[in-house]
């Protein structure tokens, strides 16, 4: 299943059963929700497993770097929009799972991906606070299953990188 230009990107999910927007804005299409609770970018279906995406692409990732800052006031600064990132990413899965919960579609285990435009240090600082506040895994000896599987927070190199299978690619504005 190929989606074309979404925020910027295009995915090929060669063996999925199924992948479409999620976050869907057309009305008409079936997909839309009309909820106002977040949503992630993509949802795909495997045989085996859901993939949920979302994607960010910023223009100043050093805005949420708290480890480069120049003074105090620099980065409180950059760990309020660090967190702000943080609870948005969280959120943004939650609000997804609920959805996908009264579609009767949690099955399957859950993957969950974020596509920022970090370096990798950032990547994966970003995901080891996301992995402990979604939380991965049987998080509670009273759950009977897993809210989410993984959660993984890559950038475009290491997406294609570590998902052979699924290539991502920038849209090249003007091409045709």
């Amino acid at each position: 299943m190929r989606l074309e230009n979404v925020d910027g990107f295009t995915f090929d999910f060669t063996d999925a059963l199924d992948a479409f927007i999620f976050d869907e804005k057309d009305k008409s299409k079936a997909t839309y929700h009309g909820q106002p609770m977040k949503a992630v970018d993509i949802v795909a279906e495997f045989d085996d497993r859901y993939v949920f995406v979302e994607i960010k692409d910023f223009n100043d990732p050093d805005t949420y770097d708290i480890r480069r800052f120049n003074d105090e006031e620099d980065l409180k600064k950059k760990r309020d929009g660090f967190k702000w990132l943080k609870n948005y990413l969280k959120y943004k899965y939650r609000d997804s799972y609920l959805y996908r919960h009264a579609e009767q579609k949690v099955g399957k285990p859950i993957h969950y991906i974020c596509l920022l435009t970090f370096e990798n240090a950032l990547n994966i600082t970003m995901q080891k606070v996301l992995r402990s506040e979604l939380p991965v895994g049987v998080a509670s000896r009273r759950w009977q299953q897993e809210f989410v599987n993984s959660c993984v927070v890559v950038n475009l190199d290491k997406w294609n990188k570590n998902f052979p299978k699924w290539p991502v690619s920038r849209v090249v504005e003007g091409a045709s």
